[in-house]
């Protein structure tokens, strides 16, 4: 798995979407109220972000899929069938409070998927993720499905079901509302969706006026070999933070894709930011204080860093998130 596939995750950031030109004043904001899915008389039809048209003889009742999209479909009432993961699925904070009871987990480490538990669920669909290569939003139609170890892996995995895939790039918006159109056309009542969507448009307001204060976020992601920055324009949460006026870290936006990295020799030129969202993998802040280019880092010595947990792309979870990050912006100061 090169680089960005192994660490994109780490910082799918809780901080880490079309314009948002004013999320929290109404404006340009998108709805999931038109699914792009059409119902062809004698059975059910869905186009999903890579352009492909999944047709089947009646709606998917029994869906399967990555832990990060089933989740979406669990906040709007969807209920699947079996989940794979990135970690351990019993484990993911993001599940508390939904019932798993009745859920085959299938997988607990990227890429390692019960085939034959995967075939016993019998699954009409199976739902994930596609990201894109490039900042022109390219997908590499030799790549496989996010979640997926290989092509061959994906090979079986479509032996047993159609996958619609759900395209994690670009704005921030694009992405929360491709999640509530699946939804939909898997069964979701629009009123659901709806009232998540207002808890959401409440949260971005409030995040606004928190980003106000003008303190700038760093997220980041650390290891052995160094700093990983995430760039702001190129993860899907963070360009949504960034349009509600969130002052992110940025050293070099026509850059490298998705990440400027660092060595830890040249940590300290990723020293800017007021506040941090650290990976809550990877290195922590006990081990960030061992690093002599990085332990004077003024947000670390002045203890405003702060978990940056992956983050489901969906209204609810979003509104959390926004909500948590406005009240770390405004606990801090700038340093």
């Amino acid at each position: 798995m090169n680089l960005i596939r192994k660490l994109r995750p780490f910082v799918g950031v809780l901080l880490g979407v079309l314009v948002l030109a004013a999320c929290s004043s109404g404006a340009g904001a998108p709805t999931a109220s038109a699914p792009a899915s059409t119902s062809a008389p004698a059975g059910w039809s869905y186009t999903d972000d890579t352009g492909k048209t999944i047709t089947l003889d009646r709606k998917p009742e029994r869906i399967a899929g990555f832990a990060d999209q089933v989740l979406s479909l669990l906040s709007y009432g969807v209920q699947p069938v079996a989940v794979f993961g990135r970690v351990d699925v019993k484990k993911d904070p993001r599940f508390a409070g939904y019932d798993l009871s009745a859920v085959k987990i299938l997988g607990n480490s990227y890429g390692e998927i019960d085939l034959e538990g995967l075939a016993e669920a019998q699954p009409d669909l199976i739902v994930t993720a596609v990201y894109p290569s490039d900042r022109e939003g390219t997908i590499d139609p030799k790549a496989a499905y996010y979640g997926l170890k290989d092509l061959e892996q994906q090979k079986k995995v479509l032996e047993l079901a159609p996958v619609a895939a759900v395209k994690v790039g670009g704005k921030g918006l694009d992405v929360i509302a491709s999640n509530a159109r699946l939804a939909v056309a898997l069964g979701a009542e629009q009123a659901k969706v709806d009232a998540a969507k207002a808890s959401f448009d409440a949260a971005a307001g409030k995040l606004r006026e928190a980003a106000a204060s003008g303190l700038e976020i760093t997220t980041m992601y650390a290891d052995a070999d160094g700093v990983y920055l995430v760039k702001p324009e190129d993860e899907p949460q963070t360009e949504l933070y960034k349009s509600l006026g969130v002052k992110l870290t940025e050293l070099k936006p026509d850059g490298p894709y998705y990440w400027d990295i660092y060595s830890w020799e040249n940590a300290g030129k990723a020293m800017t930011g007021d506040v941090i969202l650290l990976s809550v993998e990877g290195y922590q802040v006990d081990d960030l204080n061992k690093q002599a280019t990085f332990a004077k880092h003024p947000a670390l010595r002045a203890g405003q860093v702060f978990p940056n947990a992956y983050t489901s792309m969906d209204y609810s979870a979003q509104a959390k998130s926004m909500d948590q990050l406005a009240a770390w912006l405004t606990q801090s100061k700038k340093v």
